[in-house]
């Protein structure tokens, strides 16, 4: 049978647990079939990032043209976008990605800046599933004294498909879907190794819309996956820092 094909549009990882390399992993975990057009080459290992290289927007152009030109994509998943060119490309390209899933990938676990809002501020106004932590919606909404649940209709507000707050270590997310927001309470993992849950769990959305799962069940598929991708790699040591998840754990 063949599979989905999904799409991730973001920056590369040296090394190895977050950005477009832990996308293709969910991708693959998960039964769909991963292309990818790359945003930015970052040097960075489990301590942080210490460089960053922006692609070209017309080089970005040039691999969205690729792929849609050729291989029947039914969902995507945006990260890393950095630039604000690329992300003004991206919104321009909106109706030729279906399944929109957007992680505004601001700040990484390793707390270096990655990007500013300006750079995912064209896409928050079309309709995709935007899966910020709390401290990326208090950045998306210029307001950090509002709640978790006013920052997710906020930003629903724009036009958003669906927003989730994710909640990090504490396993609680909030999910605004037509109308209705819903707290959704997952079981904490006790780990270091969590370089790269964001990205995992806005891909897994991604493939879970792909093969026709509704919002909400894709967003709570994914949160399992996530919730067994950090128990699987809990024992791991991989580098000084924090490590990555086990996407291939089941």
């Amino acid at each position: 049978m063949t599979p989905p094909v999904v799409l991730t549009i973001a920056g590369s990882d040296s090394g190895g647990g977050a950005g477009i390399q832990a996308d293709l992993k969910t991708f693959a975990a998960l039964g769909a079939y991963g292309t990818s057009v790359v945003t930015a080459v970052t040097a960075q290992n489990t301590l942080g990032v210490t460089a960053i290289h922006p692609i070209p927007v017309d080089v970005v152009a040039a691999q969205l043209e690729a792929v849609l030109a050729d291989l029947p994509v039914v969902a995507v998943k945006v990260g890393m976008i950095g630039d604000p060119a690329v992300g003004e490309l991206i919104a321009s390209w909106a109706d030729r990605l279906p399944n929109l899933v957007v992680d505004p990938v601001l700040v990484a676990t390793s707390g270096a800046r990655l990007a500013e809002t300006a750079s995912v501020a064209p896409l928050l106004t079309r309709p995709c599933v935007l899966t910020p932590n709390r401290l990326e919606a208090a950045a998306l909404v210029s307001n950090p004294d509002l709640s978790v649940p006013e920052m997710a209709e906020h930003l629903a507000g724009l036009g958003a498909r669906a927003v989730v707050v994710t909640g990090s270590e504490l396993a609680v997310d909030v999910l605004r879907f037509e109308g209705v927001t819903e707290t959704l309470r997952g079981e904490p993992v006790d780990t270091a190794n969590n370089h790269g849950s964001g990205c995992t769990f806005s891909s897994a959305i991604a493939v879970r819309l792909a093969l026709g799962d509704p919002v909400p069940v894709a967003v709570r598929a994914a949160k399992r996956y996530v919730t067994d991708a950090l128990a699987g790699g809990r024992e791991w040591r991989l580098g000084a820092g924090p490590g990555p998840l086990n996407h291939f754990a089941f």
